[in-house]
């Protein structure tokens, strides 16, 4: 009989076949030839029932309530390399603020402050601006280096091997890391230290972000659920599993281990920081993500592991070219147009063919191809004002822990921001378990473009409450409004800070959680690597609109540095539901994408042979009547 991930890899990759996703997947399932690999052209199972469920007609679409699907056990072996690489960026990057802001303690040769009549652990003493200029361009650089990562990805490598090399390459920029803290350099060539922490950025940088384009989508094709099902809940209740609801469970508790993942390495860190000294807060977090390919040679022949298609880009573009040419042609403008539904129609190649009689020689997929590379330039657009939430989100690893350090506290100023995670850690499961279910069941359909709007607006009231902190610290510290640049500390509680991290936290759960979810149920499959990326890469973008702010991110300003921050969220969320309310309106048009109109899956009454041409895949069969599993014995 084949094993459990045989079967599981074999359902998933029919359950594809059935949405017309030709592709070829790796499993633990050999091909006869050794190769490791499973192609659904040839291994398959019986249409429509691989899981013994019907899908639901339109009637029980539109009465029956929506669940997500369960989550298994590949799914939380892929979360705990999360946790493990989350814990390495983030036990480093808590304690970077310090490192490089603050002087070697008097009697330190390795920035710890045990023992020592002193306030806050430090080494290199380059000041706020440069430590807030370091770690603006670190948060810029891990969100740039995504989209490498996916071309790789999506074109050469795979998810799977491009996380692998990736992880060895972030190795490496932690061992340079922990060179550049050595209390040799801190106390005789702050200098070389500073460079050397520099390219240690620069390297990690490469691995974290090929990373992180790549690892979300590899849980969410985990899961078995590629459409909507009818199935009986524990009440008895007819009830519909839906895939994109399934993906947005597992995007709440991977986002749930990365904030676990963070919380232990910032705890941890910034006491290793106090007590010992950075060179020790630096090499814990490496030895954890040594750990990772542990877990990764486990999953290597149990994951599914979608193999690359070739890059879809030159055709999507040229698609998009064509689009954009038709669109400045026609009558009624060209920015009517392009929002027109005719805008994609027009190059769909039955419509080119009616309109030209023939279609151009690069044009070698078929309509459907042309709607999910819609769907994918649909979710992108998505994401243009993106970085006015994140420029908020930002705050906490700078600005936010400059300003516990000048408020009274009895724990490390950099141990504060952990708030965060903590809010998260405890309101996901809230959000999945009671809110959701909650509003699913009154029929109130909180869409993502919704949620992403309201996150939007927790992230502006995030910065207002800083900007009220902030200026209650200019009239009770005795330094006024130098605070940042003195000793003493103003008589207000460092926990007021509290309001602030909650208030992220929820427009994390909203925004950026949201946010992968709808990067992978928007992106055609060869496209999830790439689309993800556009994501991340808003982050990018907002650290560059931070670094255009350095000079508001210091004494006296720092109230006017918050206020612009929130007004900046507020506006970009208002504007974000002007734009995009109409794709609220197109959620379930657009998630239902390789459905028939009376929700059933394609199956063998539909020839899918053309659809990937043009991603560089071979055209594959009309499916058989009755299909035949194969088992490996």
């Amino acid at each position: 009989m084949a094993g459990d991930h045989e079967i599981a890899g074999i359902a998933e990759a029919q359950a594809d076949y059935a949405r017309g996703d030709v592709k070829k997947y790796e499993s633990s399932s050999d091909d006869g030839n050794g190769s490791g690999k499973v192609d659904i052209r040839t291994t398959t199972v019986a249409t429509g029932a691989a899981r013994g469920d019907d899908y639901p007609d339109e009637h029980q679409r539109s009465t029956l309530t929506r669940v997500p699907g369960g989550i298994n056990i590949k799914i939380f072996t892929i979360a705990l390399v999360e946790f493990c690489e989350r814990f390495s960026y983030y036990g480093f990057q808590v304690v970077l603020t310090n490192f490089i802001q603050r002087p070697l303690p008097p009697g330190s040769t390795t920035g710890a402050i045990k023992g020592l009549d002193w306030n806050t652990p430090g080494a290199l003493n380059r000041g706020q601006q440069a430590s807030f200029g370091i770690t603006t361009f670190n948060t810029f650089w891990i969100y740039v280096t995504p989209i490498l990562g996916a071309y790789i990805a999506d074109t050469y490598w795979g998810r799977y091997k491009t996380i692998c090399v990736a992880i060895a390459i972030a190795i490496v920029g932690h061992v340079i890391l922990i060179i550049g803290a050595l209390p040799t350099l801190l106390v005789n060539n702050q200098n070389a230290a500073y460079g050397i922490t520099i390219l240690a950025i620069v390297v990690m940088g490469v691995g974290t972000g090929a990373f992180k384009s790549n690892i979300s989508p590899l849980i969410a094709e985990q899961t078995p659920d590629k459409q909507l099902r009818v199935t009986t809940n524990k009440k008895g209740q007819s009830v519909i599993v839906d895939p994109a609801l399934t993906v947005a469970r597992i995007m709440m508790y991977f986002y749930l281990l990365i904030n676990l993942g963070s919380l232990a390495g910032q705890i941890g860190m910034v006491y290793a920081e106090q007590d010992v000294g950075f060179w020790l807060s630096y090499t814990i977090p490496t030895v954890v993500l040594c750990l990772t390919p542990l877990v990764m040679i486990w999953g290597r022949k149990r994951y599914v592991r979608v193999a690359p298609a070739g890059s879809v880009l030159p055709n999507a573009f040229r698609l998009l070219r064509l689009a954009l040419s038709k669109a400045r042609k026609s009558p009624g403008g060209t920015i009517a147009n392009i929002r027109s539904d005719q805008f994609w129609q027009k190059v769909k190649p039955s419509a080119v063919a009616a309109e030209t009689g023939e279609t151009p020689k690069w044009m070698t997929f078929d309509d459907q191809w042309v709607e999910e590379v819609r769907r994918g330039f649909k979710a992108c657009s998505v994401f243009v004002l993106i970085p006015l939430f994140w420029v908020c989100y930002n705050q906490m690893t700078s600005n936010l822990t400059v300003q516990a350090g000048t408020m009274q506290r009895n724990v490390p100023n950099d141990l504060i921001n952990n708030l965060n995670p903590i809010s998260l850690v405890i309101m996901i499961p809230i959000f999945d378990q009671v809110i959701y279910p909650g509003l699913r069941k009154r029929g109130i359909k909180f869409t993502p473009i919704k949620r992403m709007t309201c996150g939007f607006f927790f992230a502006s009231a995030a910065m207002v409450v800083s900007a009220i902190i902030q200026h209650f610290i200019y009239v009770e510290h005795p330094c006024g409004d130098q605070a940042a640049s003195c000793d003493s500390v103003a008589p207000i509680s460092v926990w007021v800070q509290t309001p602030e991290y909650v208030l992220i936290g929820i427009s994390e759960i909203f925004t950026s959680i949201t946010g992968l979810e709808y990067a992978f149920n928007k992106a055609p499959p060869n496209m999830r690597s790439l689309v993800t990326s556009m994501w991340l890469f808003t982050n990018a973008f907002s650290a560059a609109l931070g670094q255009a702010l350095v000079p508001l991110a210091e004494d006296p300003l720092l109230v006017i540095n918050y206020g612009v921050f929130a007004g900046l969220s507020f506006v970009g969320g208002i504007a974000f539901w002007f734009l995009f309310r109409d794709l609220d309106a197109q959620e379930s048009q657009l998630n239902d994408i390789r459905r028939h109109d009376d929700g059933r899956p394609f199956d063998e009454d539909h020839h899918v042979s053309d659809s990937y041409k043009g991603a560089g895949q071979a055209p594959a069969p009309s499916a058989p009547a009755a299909l035949e599993e194969k088992r490996a014995v």
